[in-house]
């Protein structure tokens, strides 16, 4: 696994998925966080389709018929009795995000680093707690963030249905 050193402390604000949208003019996907604190504050993160879909899957608690990587690697750990405890997305460098996912095994927490795509799409399916820390927060671009997300809803919903292979 990664470090067992202690990161400095940071501190931290709890966010949830809220949603996964379209982007409609690349082949990408954004993926909504929304604060937990009863503060208003949507966190977009641009991330692939395949790691976009991949949360869509968790967030609707989609069983597929053979297990997808972060269902395997879930699996993985069920069976090595370790325990995603925490994700944070911990940094920003040249407008990337990067997470770390905190795990135990036997009372030792370890930390692992990850895309926050992935860090997340674990964390949905271990129903641990995401966070952002304030540093994070604090060095972001949200200028016009929530006009501009509302247009994304709009477009997103006027879209016609996706058609699904049977």
């Amino acid at each position: 696994m990664g470090q067992t050193t202690p990161a400095p402390q940071q501190r931290l604000v709890e966010y949830a998925v809220d949603r996964v949208l379209d982007e409609t003019n690349t082949d990408t996907k954004i993926l909504v966080l929304a604060r937990q604190d009863g503060h208003l504050d949507s966190f977009p993160i641009w991330i692939g389709s395949a790691e976009g879909h991949a949360i869509k899957l968790a967030l609707d608690t989609t069983l597929t018929p053979r297990p997808m990587s972060h269902d395997l690697v879930k699996s993985f750990m069920e069976h090595l009795n370790v325990t995603v405890r925490r994700v944070i997305i911990a940094d920003v460098k040249n407008s990337t995000y990067y997470a770390t996912v905190y795990l135990e095994n036997n009372g030792v927490e370890r930390t692992v680093d990850a895309r926050p795509s992935d860090a997340i799409s674990l964390a949905l399916r271990t129903r641990a707690p995401l966070y952002v820390s304030e540093d994070v927060l604090a060095r972001r671009n949200t200028a016009n963030l929530e006009s501009w997300l509302a247009k994304q809803d709009v477009k997103s919903s006027s879209k016609q249905p996706e058609v699904q292979e049977s």
